[in-house]
């Protein structure tokens, strides 16, 4: 694989963040459409993906990882 730079590294979290932020904006609705359930389901495989990766992992806080794992105990 190749080297990722920290700059990289940085926007790979962003990104993931971005589906954290949408799926906790998800999770305040009463009632969610199809569209909706599919865009929980598809930010929450990305996050399981990044998650997955040895060097996302070792560039994330402690709290972080927490926060990011805590995504797939929420049950809404």
């Amino acid at each position: 694989m190749e080297e990722l730079t920290e700059q990289q590294i940085k926007k790979h979290i962003s990104a993931t963040y971005d589906s954290v932020d949408l799926i906790n904006k998800l999770n305040l609705l009463e009632t969610k459409t199809e569209e909706d359930l599919e865009k929980l389901k598809t930010n929450k495989k990305h996050i399981k993906i990044m998650l997955n990766k040895k060097w996302f992992i070792e560039a994330l806080t402690t709290e972080q990882k927490t926060e990011l794992k805590n995504i797939f105990k929420q049950n809404r």
